[in-house]
């Protein structure tokens, strides 16, 4: 497949955690239709990369553009009108919090006779009354201040959540884990389909009274999944748990979950990690088969036999920084990257 553009671009990516630098300025472009690996010795912060590009962390320095551009929520006029809404009802909640006392002894306890209905009416107005009363500062001054509070609040929420794992997966990018994350009492095709939901399109009312459109559309879900399932050589085991399947197999099953959201992009964290030789060949052929899709994979690995026979370039980290980057043939024979591995120091 002819690679011609970047589909995925790191800039100067840093992730610290207090004191601890797991990732120092590291960059690095993917290629639209390659394979791309990205190696180094335990610790390196291979993983915690990956969890920079979906979303899971938020880096503490750099850019992370994919297909040419920050996937980020963008403020809206409905943002705005929910950060006032937000705003004003903390307003009114810290006004009345505020002249609680002076409220309820006024309006409830004061208009209160036993056994009459109670005057709903006049307790309204005394309530206005007994604000209006209150003055500036209990009242106006209060709910201004609340106002600006919540908002503020809302918008610090906001802000942090700007790039979530949703955001990420919905733009293009899906991820398997570096240890399996499967729904272990549900069958392979129920795991499937919770990668399918972001493409749902019935609403609220529809899936709460399953409405015709509703079973016709998880109708055709299951036919996909099953797909999914095919595309992966697990069609056979389709109604069995997922807890039963070997951990190869439970592999597999975690790729068709991921693929199943449609991704342009597939993050595979150590996906051969535990097979044996003979289930790392399946899965090399299944890597390239997934390429040969039209989606681009990126892929951390340790097994350098899977790493040089399918990959187009590959770049590697140590201590958090990238030491090399090229491919297979030149990874082999750079003397940083022998070092790395085999803990010996480079001859200048």
């Amino acid at each position: 497949m002819t690679m011609t553009t970047t589909i995925l671009e790191v800039r100067d990516v840093t992730m610290r955690f207090g004191g601890l630098v797991a990732n120092e300025r590291v960059s690095m472009s993917v290629h639209g239709g390659e394979i791309f690996a990205v190696i180094g010795p335990n610790g390196a912060g291979k993983t915690t990369l990956f969890n920079a590009i979906t979303g899971i962390y938020e880096a503490t320095e750099g850019q992370i553009l994919f297909d040419g551009k920050e996937i980020r929520r963008e403020w809206s006029r409905r943002t705005s009108y929910r950060a006032i809404g937000i705003g004003l009802a903390t307003a009114v909640v810290a006004v009345f919090a505020y002249n609680a006392t002076d409220l309820w002894q006024g309006a409830i306890v004061e208009k209160y006779v036993y056994a009459k209905p109670f005057p709903w009416g006049e307790a309204m107005a005394t309530l206005v009354t007994t604000m209006r009363a209150a003055g500036f500062w209990s009242t106006w001054g209060i709910a201004v201040l609340a106002f600006v509070l919540g908002r503020l609040g809302y918008g610090a929420i906001w802000h942090s959540q700007r790039r979530t794992p949703d955001l990420v997966s919905r733009a293009g990018i899906a991820r398997t884990f570096q240890n399996i994350r499967l729904f272990a009492e549900m069958n392979l095709v129920e795991n499937v389909l919770v990668g399918m939901d972001q493409h749902c399109t019935c609403g609220y009312w529809a899936c709460l009274l399953r409405t015709p459109r509703f079973w016709r559309e998880q109708a055709a879900m299951r036919v996909r999944a099953f797909e999914f399932l095919k595309f992966v050589e697990l069609a056979d085991a389709a109604g069995s748990l997922a807890s039963s399947l070997p951990y190869g197999h439970q592999r597999r099953l975690e790729i068709a979950r991921a693929l199943a959201t449609e991704p342009k992009l597939i993050l595979l964290d150590e996906p051969a990690a535990g097979m044996n030789p003979a289930e790392s060949a399946d899965l090399m052929r299944l890597i390239r088969r997934i390429r040969d899709r039209g989606v681009t994979v990126v892929l951390i690995e340790h097994d350098m036999k899977v790493v040089m026979g399918i990959s187009d370039r590959i770049v590697v980290l140590q201590h958090g920084k990238k030491i090399a980057e090229g491919t297979p043939e030149e990874i082999r024979t750079n003397p940083v990257c022998i070092a790395a591995y085999l803990g010996t120091e480079v001859v200048h």
